[in-house]
């Protein structure tokens, strides 16, 4: 069976992926930077609100996906936190200096998640040998891989995907980096049938008052009056669609 998961950054995103239809949600702070893992009050009251399996990241910052021993143990602790709250399973990542999975560094990850199911995210897009690097994640046990292919968007990284669906039905390989309803057929006539969208979109700020010539990010050009919100159509539009396909 086709399933749809649907990345947020709120309690409000998370509320309107699950009305919409949405079968899981990957939860996440900071979408300018990718995901990052969201604070212990996002936690606990998306934990208690909503009722579809939410899979938290535990990523520290941005960048690359080699990570400090500070960093690494913040991310232990993290895991600890929302295996407490009773999540059913997390979205991580790790690579050595050398783009392979850090296997050491995993295998303490596997042991701290016992119990959840393990998303292996898109820091399998920055792996120097994607076949070698699906094969230790099998070995561990993880859950799933998210990936684009090793590609800019999942489209344009179909063959990668294939060629990695039919090395096995575990790990589960799962299709983000731009999964719309304009291509969602591709992965589902594919075989691919875990799809990972954002769905999202910007919305301007309320705020009636603005001081457009400050802003708190060193980007140029942000925008501060912006917010990030999961389109609720387009995730109905694409359940709509699987639930077509399955029949």
């Amino acid at each position: 069976m086709a399933l749809l998961e649907i990345c947020c950054y709120s309690m409000e995103c998370a509320l309107t992926a699950q009305q919409r239809g949405a079968d899981r949600v990957e939860l996440c702070a900071a979408p300018k930077e990718g995901g990052l893992t969201p604070s212990w009050g996002v936690l606990k009251s998306v934990r208690q609100a909503v009722t579809i399996p939410v899979h938290p990241i535990i990523r520290p910052r941005g960048g690359d996906f080699y990570y400090s021993a500070s960093e690494f143990n913040a991310m232990l602790e993290d895991i600890a936190v929302v295996r407490d709250l009773g999540f059913p399973g997390l979205v991580i990542g790790l690579l050595d200096e050398d783009g392979h999975v850090d296997m050491p560094r995993m295998r303490q990850i596997m042991a701290a998640a016992q119990g959840m199911a393990v998303t292996f995210h898109r820091a399998f897009d920055m792996c120097v040998n994607p076949l070698q690097a699906f094969e230790n994640l099998a070995e561990l046990g993880v859950a799933r891989v998210l990936t684009s292919g090793q590609q800019s968007s999942a489209e344009k990284g179909i063959s990668l995907i294939k060629e990695l669906k039919a090395q096995s039905g575990v790990p589960i390989i799962m299709a983000g980096a731009g999964v719309r309803a304009a291509n969602l057929e591709l992965f589902l006539q594919a075989g691919v049938f875990e799809l990972h969208s954002s769905a999202g979109r910007w919305l301007p700020s309320p705020m009636r008052y603005r001081n457009a010539g400050l802003s708190m990010s060193t980007e140029s050009g942000a925008d501060e009056y912006s917010r990030y919100s999961v389109d609720g159509e387009s995730v109905a539009v694409m359940k709509a669609m699987i639930e077509r396909y399955r029949r």
